[in-house]
């Protein structure tokens, strides 16, 4: 049997992910599925009600007293130490792809990692789509329609970290490069923090329906401008509806990467990826790029490598500047909202 064990703190995007791929896995070895606390499923800081508008088959239940029955295989894990912020400092920035050693595995392994590269699932979007059917009481084609666009914009724990959180900048150029699809575009976001997504998206209706309904509207969106979160992604992956949808070129570090992808399991075939000055990348292009970038960047040859004294000083200030353009940014963008120069939207009486 291969399995996955359920951690607390891991998004409901994440959950999934584990949950699909491990299951992928299993079944391209021949091997049985199973959870090491299934419960845990759908309870995140967002929603505590568990996976309530699915009914998901989560395998055989793997007691945490048979867990010393399995091997632990761990996703390889390579990183960039840089002076982002203090996590990529200390802990490094996740660059990682797939990892083909996954497909050496024995029966009886526990499996750990980040788990979202295509390389893993690709090959079961039939079955997948099976596996994560919505009931068909929590169904809504309500925002389905060819002339709106729906925003998935990710605030939270993103809002303070300025190497993450995508600027006001990214979703104006997205909205500019849809609007060259169909002029007449309509604009929606749904979100987990509509105070987060006000502040930067103002002149948009916004909304947070709740964890079911915001995955339903993004899985039935034909169009979609996503953040750098997992939590859109397997509705993206299981959609039947969708058209087209942009995302953050290198993903979780849009903001300050000089070409590497955090990570590289994150290119995905079914997206168009949008760099900082709004250009659009095909996947292919995408991979191409960074295939260049790691045999040139000298910062790649240090991946897995702590700086030394000199080299830490220097990322404390990089850090610090860039905390402070940040937070710079969000008083600018609060003053121009006051003034009235970004307009606010409001629902029509």
């Amino acid at each position: 049997m291969i399995g996955v064990e359920f951690i607390p703190g891991y998004g409901l995007g994440n959950q999934l992910f584990f949950f699909i791929s491990a299951r992928c896995i299993a079944e391209d070895l021949g091997y049985g599925f199973g959870t090491v606390n299934p419960q845990q499923v759908g309870n995140v800081a967002q929603s505590n009600k568990g996976m309530y508008f699915m009914d998901l088959d989560l395998g055989t239940e793997i007691p945490r007293d048979e867990m010393k029955n399995y091997t632990r295989f761990d996703e390889q894990d390579d990183r960039l130490f840089m002076g982002n912020s203090r996590h990529d400092m200390e802990n490094g920035c996740y660059i990682s792809g797939a990892d083909e050693r996954v497909y050496a595995i024995s029966d009886q392994t526990l499996l750990y990692g980040n788990l979202q590269d295509e390389r893993y699932f690709g090959h079961h979007i039939e079955e997948i789509r099976q596996w994560l059917k919505v009931k068909p009481e929590y169904e809504s084609d309500e925002y389905t329609a060819d002339d709106l666009c729906i925003i998935n914009m990710r605030g939270g724990e993103y809002t303070g970290h300025p190497e993450l959180y995508l600027d006001r900048r990214y979703w104006l150029h997205a909205i500019a490069n849809m609007k060259k699809i169909n002029p007449n575009m309509r604009f929606m976001i749904v979100t987990e923090d509509e105070e987060a997504a006000r502040k930067v998206l103002p002149e948009y209706e916004c909304h947070h329906f709740g964890v079911g309904k915001d995955y339903v509207t993004v899985k039935n969106a034909r169009y979609l401008i996503l953040s750098n979160s997992s939590f859109s992604l397997m509705p993206v992956i299981t959609s039947t509806e969708l058209k087209y949808a942009i995302a953050p070129k290198y993903w979780a570090r849009h903001n300050i990467s000089d070409g590497f992808w955090s990570s590289e399991q994150n290119i995905y075939s079914f997206l168009h990826y949008q760099d900082k000055r709004g250009r659009i990348w095909e996947p292919d292009e995408c991979r191409k790029e960074l295939e260049e970038y790691k045999k040139t960047s000298r910062l790649y040859a240090r991946r897995n490598l702590r700086p030394g004294r000199i080299r830490k000083t220097c990322q404390v200030i990089r850090r610090k500047a860039l905390y402070g353009r940040f937070f710079f940014r969000k008083m600018e963008r609060s003053a121009l909202r006051r003034a009235g120069i970004i307009p606010t939207w409001k629902a029509a009486k």
